[in-house]
């Protein structure tokens, strides 16, 4: 038999069975930030988390939903679209790593690390959020300067 067309592994499961492995999967890499699995399992969610990165980075409500279908809990999509996308800005595709780790005791199964290429870490988002309150602050006290400045007509009592 030929292998022509026949796309992705199946891990020895049924259909349903598979895709909520790799939305499993997909939905611990995004809250944890890396995980180890087996290479396969690895080497299948990769392009799958990709493919929703490239969706949370649009951002849109459409984007955002089909993020949300893609990933377990709510919690991971707003996670990923809300966080973990405006991080990666600088990058058009290439957003995960996958290491080769030590083979795994019980069954000697090659093990694989698979985690976010950019640091991900709060230091990050904490200097781009100081940037931004301080602009908003600016922008709200230039606003207020302007509406304290304009007269405010007075109703004469009769």
């Amino acid at each position: 038999m030929h292998r022509h067309g026949y796309k992705g592994r199946k891990f020895n499961r049924e259909t349903d069975q598979r895709t909520a492995l790799i939305k499993g999967l997909a939905n611990s890499l995004v809250l944890n930030g890396s995980i180890e699995t087996t290479l396969p399992k690895a080497k299948e969610v990769g392009p799958y988390v990709e493919k929703l990165i490239t969706k949370a980075k649009v951002g849109d409500l459409h984007n955002r939903r089909q993020v949300i279908a893609g990933l377990q809990t709510l919690e991971a999509a707003h996670k990923l679209v809300d966080d973990i996308a405006p991080k990666l800005n600088a990058r058009t595709s290439g957003y995960l790593r996958i290491e080769k780790t030590d083979a795994r005791k019980g069954d000697n199964a090659q093990m694989a690390k698979i985690s976010f290429v950019d640091d991900l870490s709060n230091k990050t988002l904490e200097k781009k959020t100081d940037v931004k309150v301080a602009e908003k602050t600016e922008k709200v006290a230039e606003k207020t300067v302007k509406t304290a400045k304009k007269p405010v007509a007075k109703k004469e009592a009769k």
